[in-house]
């Protein structure tokens, strides 16, 4: 059994002519936790073979003794390369998952038909499920057996509406995850900007930013546990 992190396949920053994709440091630390726990991991994406990073995150990361891991991690570099699509993910075959975030997953992870199913499919089993940063919005789809949105009445978290607008991009994102999630009924909490803050809600993991990613890695470690 492996724990799944499910990166964005998008590339374009809205209508900024800027590229983006998976943020690093979102899915580095936790993958980095998850590995070094012992775990066998599977990255997927909706269209499988590259993921892309958003270079913003290479800059802002690359100064990290875990970016330097990276560098010098060529397997994890050759599976960043080959990622598995991800409606061929078998559910049965996965421990837990981990959306990192980035802009990216706004545009190709919240109504992803394979990503969607896999969610209601792994919460049915009493698997986790986890997302960090923008990757909340892949949440926003997903229905409860009764046909309510999944996030209605639970504690989430996901990058709020002031850290989109401290980085101009409020204006440029096709939609805003929390303003989402509370329109959604979600009981939607977020400490201050780029500050670490994250959520469990029984089997769902929530983090704020990326300054919260280790602790949504600890908190999945601790169900799998």
């Amino acid at each position: 059994m492996s724990v799944l992190f499910v990166l964005t396949s998008h590339e374009t920053l809205g209508d900024t002519g800027r590229e983006t994709g998976l943020w690093l440091e979102e899915f580095l630390v936790p993958y980095f936790k998850i590995v070094d726990a012992g775990k066998a991991v599977v990255l997927a994406s909706p269209k499988g073979g590259t993921a892309p990073i958003d270079p913003a995150s290479i800059e802002a990361f690359k100064a990290s003794p875990v970016y330097a891991r990276f560098l010098a991690d060529q397997v994890l570099q050759n599976a960043l390369s080959r990622t598995v699509k991800l409606a061929d993910v078998d559910a049965s075959n996965v421990s837990a998952v981990i959306y990192p975030g980035g802009h990216g997953p706004l545009w190709d992870l919240r109504d992803n038909p394979a990503s969607i199913a896999l969610i209601r499919s792994l919460l049915d089993q009493q698997k986790p499920v986890a997302t960090i940063c923008h990757a909340g919005c892949a949440l926003l789809d997903v229905k409860n057996p009764d046909d309510s949105p999944l996030v209605k009445g639970r504690a989430v978290t996901a990058f709020s509406d002031s850290e989109e607008a401290a980085v101009a991009m409020e204006n440029h994102v096709p939609y805003l995850v929390e303003t989402e999630l509370k329109q959604l009924g979600a009981v939607y909490s977020k400490a201050a900007d780029w500050a670490d803050h994250s959520v469990q809600d029984g089997l769902l993991i929530t983090g704020q930013n990326p300054a919260s990613s280790a602790a949504v890695a600890d908190k999945v470690l601790a169900l799998l546990h």
